[in-house]
């Protein structure tokens, strides 16, 4: 029995090409081919500058550093995320809280947002950075965000680990248009992949300079930014100026990246397709789909169904299972998680994420999936769900 997966990467001859070319050349750590790639999703993207890392969980953390995040500060973010950006702010000894989220995009509740904040004002607890996170590859409402940031003075850490080659508005994710610093994932089931790697964008120059220095120890080989100017001249001179992280991501890894980027536009348009597939074939069977404003195109990392509350959900994905067809569900709350017990986060405050986990599921959704396995798994989704 052939089994489908929930995702998986695509990889093509050119793919396998570009990596062996950089595994014969003199570099295969960061080097040329990594300036490349910062270079050409910065074209792509919209973005002044772009620092390519070896995770997106380590784009947020040296984003959060050089944003100035630090012990008892507060981060916000969306309760309907993977834990790392949640995490972020951990490693800083910063605060965490969560925003509930809007029942019909997923993605963080403007209104809920604002209430928060009102809320917080009062109190003195404003967050120093909120994580709006696009969901799915849904951009948040960003230009809203932006707007309520001005307001109650917080920085935007926009987790787009998601979205690559989405838009909002007039504008690519990535564009940092309406964020301090957006991140990207690129690990092997998003929609462009390096195996594991992300990267930060910004078009703060300040701010792309500190994230370069934080992803290798801190450590600066520029004459003109040394405090020890007597070395100036020497060319084996570096200096460390503060504590940063061996996060650097490899050239042979921006060499997938590169090739992937080739194909990125075509990889979404399926993916689109296959989100407009099971809409059309699954619109009569009582399941709830992400809403998708008319402004922003997604990138469709992920599909998600929610099921009637009549329906037990984790039985169809058992059943479902056996025909070797890997649903998923996204995500598990953090609060859920025994780790994040110690942080009161209370789960009555989250209402709609706790009815999204309950009745949602992930649907199988990657470029190479055939329209004969999509007929299957819809096939099985329809037996079950009615």
């Amino acid at each position: 029995m052939k089994k489908i997966s929930y995702s998986r990467q695509h990889i093509n001859k050119d793919d396998i090409d570009a990596v062996a070319k950089v595994l014969k050349s003199d570099f295969i750590t960061q080097g040329p081919s990594t300036i490349s790639f910062e270079h050409k999703v910065k074209k792509f993207t919209g973005a002044k500058h772009a620092v390519a890392v070896n995770s997106a969980t380590s784009a947020l953390h040296i984003s959060c550093i050089a944003l100035g995040l630090k012990k008892n500060d507060i981060l916000w973010t969306s309760a309907n995320t993977f834990v790392a950006s949640a995490n972020c702010a951990l490693y800083c000894g910063a605060k965490i809280d969560l925003v509930d989220i809007d029942p019909e995009t997923f993605n963080i509740d403007i209104n809920i947002l604002e209430k928060k904040l009102i809320l917080a004002k009062k109190k003195n607890i404003l967050p120093k950075i909120l994580v709006p996170v696009a969901f799915a590859g849904l951009s948040c409402e960003m230009e809203q965000i932006k707007f309520l940031s001005k307001k109650y003075n917080f920085s935007i850490l926009e987790d787009a680990s998601h979205a690559f080659g989405g838009t909002y508005k007039d504008s690519k994710v990535g564009s940092c248009t309406y964020s301090d610093i957006t991140v990207f994932s690129f690990h092997a089931v998003k929609i462009l992949t390096t195996g594991e790697g992300g990267m930060a964008l910004t078009n703060n120059s300040n701010l792309a300079d500190k994230l370069k220095l934080l992803r290798a120890h801190g450590i600066t080989r520029n004459p003109i930014l040394f405090k020890d100017k007597s070395n100036a001249n020497n060319k084996w001179y570096y200096e460390q100026q503060f504590l940063g992280y061996n996060y650097r991501i490899t050239d042979f890894q921006s060499a997938l990246g590169i090739s992937q980027l080739k194909r990125v536009n075509k990889f979404i348009k399926k993916r689109n397709w296959i989100a407009d597939f099971y809409k059309k074939k699954l619109c009569k069977s009582s399941v709830i789909f992400q809403k998708i404003p008319g402004k922003i195109l997604s990138s469709y990392h992920l599909f998600i169904i929610q099921v009637s509350k009549k329906i037990n959900r984790d039985l169809i994905f058992k059943k479902i299972l056996k025909f070797g067809i890997n649903l998923n569900f996204h995500y598990i709350p953090v609060y859920h998680h025994p780790f994040f017990k110690k942080f009161n986060l209370n789960k009555k405050d989250f209402p709609v994420m706790n009815n999204f986990f309950k009745y949602s599921l992930s649907l199988p959704m990657y470029y190479s999936l055939k329209k004969n396995e999509l007929n299957l798994i819809i096939k099985l989704l329809k037996k079950y769900l009615n």
